[in-house]
């Protein structure tokens, strides 16, 4: 069929806004129950809920949320073992028992204060091992702890003094207990200790002993192998590596210039596990890639799959199940079988993919950038079955900084970067310096220079597009969310080079992070910009905020009205500078949403606010069907 031409970025597509918020549930918190499994299940149309879903089916039907909120970010909100489930349920912040066929028993008290992630069952003590929060003091920041919570629901406290932990860990004989702490100003990615106690017959821990991790040294994942040898992943070589402590030595299990773990924005994050006592089976990011591999005696084998990213895996003697995605394949849970190959899909985060005619696939790129700088990049080209562009016309380009920003960029398919593909724009999703999975000294070129790395690599990644003459020079856009909206705003301050930009829930004034900042993040500037003595300086440089007087270029604004971790007061400040200053400006505010946008409804209005602002500062005319926008200071 003859492709009828049409300016880039009005093509029509069958990946509409609605197609995007409906079509993908989220999937993840991937558990092992023997050989039974069970997930997380978003629901968009639900305003963006999470249930627990097993192969026998859904286990926390409406009104529950299943999430935890410690450390704001959550993750690890339930566990299962011998086919009963715990979780915490978001709106009440309580804990909940639920076997399948019978309904969730609350098991903490109502009003409590408390917070609960990261759980691990001692069933022959009857309770659970568990991060807690406790938000009941009235102080400025909650008090964290690990706790043992009853299955009556009385508390213990067996681990306090640091300011943050995670990932409480009982060995299989339930005799010892594992755990990660760090304190301000750390980031867990940055240096955090693993320690080790006996438990005592009366459940309280006795003898602990830190036995790796430091400063500048970051552990992540610490699991017990089926024999009681505890296994763990540090990036003391510079890369995240596994090892194993026995007899008091840490012995590395494979040194690779690879990535088994990753930073701890999330609790409950897995992928290695054992199929037995000699035999791991693991998942590492090589290049931005995953792959999936055994290890056993030293040596790592690849197992085929179809995935690019894997983003959870979970490993017993009896099956091997990932998260994982490709620049073809959303984002599904498979049960892998390493010996003879193959897999079987559970569940898919889109039912059904759009004909392949229109999807882009991406190609990994890497580049120069500032200083001699190598960075990277996944470059996707516009597609579509029925539109191409006229004769001579380059495609915008739509540059993308990921959040985080320890965050990665990876190419799993996103039908959120393929709404804009199909409709012929081009976009670049960068891995700038500082993203995960490039190992430790990548991740620390973000060390004193966030504003400044990663809007280097993302303006050289543009240019390097035009250089190759695959896109237009006079129509290249920025666009990101949280720690990528500073990137956004300050490409368009420092740099002369993109024509328009898309700022989601953005950073503009750090002092005001600092200021508004939730506990876990409270010191993490001292990382990524300057220590307090040089903060208030570096902070004035870098902010947006007190450069207004350099953007000059159009600029949407999105702002979900519960944001704690980047306040409304960020974005509505911005706005009115560009306002005041006769820039065009548009704003979007969404009421129930916080830092991401789950609603199905949040979803459409964005995107197709988001399209409809490009087509009018570009000139080009607008489809019929997508809404009206207000666009101040926008010349007719």
């Amino acid at each position: 069929m003859t492709k009828q031409q049409a300016p880039c970025g009005a093509w029509t597509s069958p990946i509409t806004a609605a197609v995007v918020a409906a079509g993908a549930t989220p999937l993840s918190a991937l558990m092992l129950d023997g050989a039974n499994l069970y997930w997380l299940e978003g629901r968009a149309s639900e305003a963006g809920r999470s249930t627990l879903v097993g192969t026998s089916g859904e286990l926390t039907p409406a009104p529950f949320n299943v999430r935890s909120k410690v450390h704001e970010y959550g993750g690890g909100a339930h566990t299962v073992a011998d086919g009963v489930a715990w979780f915490s349920n978001q709106p009440d912040g309580r804990l909940y028992r639920v076997e399948p066929g019978t309904a969730p028993v609350a098991i903490t008290a109502e009003d409590n204060k408390q917070r609960y992630a990261d759980f691990v069952v001692d069933a022959p003590r009857g309770r659970l091992v568990t991060v807690r929060e406790d938000h009941s003091s009235g102080g400025h920041y909650p008090e964290n702890t690990i706790a043992a919570i009853a299955f009556d629901g009385s508390e213990t406290v067996l681990v306090d003094g640091n300011d943050f932990y995670a990932a409480p860990r009982l060995s299989p004989d339930g005799r010892q207990l594992a755990w990660l702490c760090w304190d301000h100003p750390r980031m867990p990615w940055e240096g955090c200790e693993l320690w080790l106690a006996d438990v005592a017959e009366d459940g309280t821990l006795v003898d602990g002993r830190l036995v790796a991790g430091g400063p500048q040294e970051s552990i992540c994942q610490p699991e017990w192998s089926p024999g009681g040898v505890l296994h763990f992943v540090s990036d003391r070589s510079g890369w995240w590596n596994l090892y194993r402590y026995d007899h008091g030595v840490a012995h590395a299990l494979c040194s690779k210039e690879a990535e088994f773990g990753g930073p701890q924005w999330n609790f409950g994050g897995s992928l290695y596990g054992f199929r037995s006592e000699e035999e791991i089976v693991c998942a590492y990011v090589e290049g931005g890639v995953s792959k999936l591999a055994r290890l056993r005696d030293g040596v790592l084998s690849e197992v085929p799959t179809p995935y690019e990213e894997i983003r959870e895996l979970r490993v017993n003697a009896h099956t091997v199940a990932l998260l994982g995605g490709a620049p073809t394949l959303a984002l599904e849970l498979a049960r892998i079988d390493v010996e003879h190959g193959g897999h079987e899909v559970l569940a898919r985060s889109i039912p059904q993919l759009p004909p392949a005619t229109y999807l882009s696939v991406p190609r990994s790129i890497s580049y120069p950038s500032a200083n001699g700088r190598t960075a990277y990049a996944f470059h996707y080209p516009p597609a579509n079955a029925d539109h191409e562009a006229p004769t001579g016309e380059l495609p915008p380009l739509i540059v993308i900084g990921h959040g985080g920003p320890t965050g990665m960029a990876a190419s799993t398919l996103k039908l959120s970067t393929q709404f804009w593909t199909s409709r012929g724009f081009a976009v670049l999703d960068v891995n700038y310096g500082g993203s995960t999975g490039f190992g430790r000294a990548y991740r620390d070129l973000l060390k004193g220079q966030w504003g400044v790395v990663d809007v280097e690599d993302c303006v050289a990644g543009a240019r390097h597009l035009v250089e190759q003459g695959l896109v237009d020079p006079a129509r290249l856009l920025v666009r990101g969310s949280s720690a990528g909206g500073l990137t956004t705003l300050n490409a368009l301050a420092f740099h002369d080079l993109f024509k328009a930009g898309a700022c989601y829930y953005g950073v503009s004034d750090l002092a005001g992070l600092d200021a508004d900042s939730h506990k876990f993040e409270s010191h993490y500037n001292q990382y990524l910009i300057a220590p307090p003595e040089r903060a208030e300086q570096v902070y004035r440089e870098r902010s947006p905020i007190h450069h207004t007087d350099k953007l000059t270029r159009p600029m949407i604004f999105f702002q979900g009205l519960d944001d704690m971790v980047v306040p409304p007061s960020q974005s509505e400040t911005m706005v009115d500078a560009l306002r005041a200053r006769q820039v065009p400006v548009a704003y979007i505010t969404l009421e129930g949403e916080g830092h991401g946008f789950r609603k199905a409804e949040s979803v459409i209005t964005t995107l197709e606010a988001e399209l409809v602002f490009y087509l009018r500062v570009f000139g080009i005319p607008v489809p019929a069907g997508l809404p009206q926008l207000d666009i101040e200071n926008l010349p007719a």
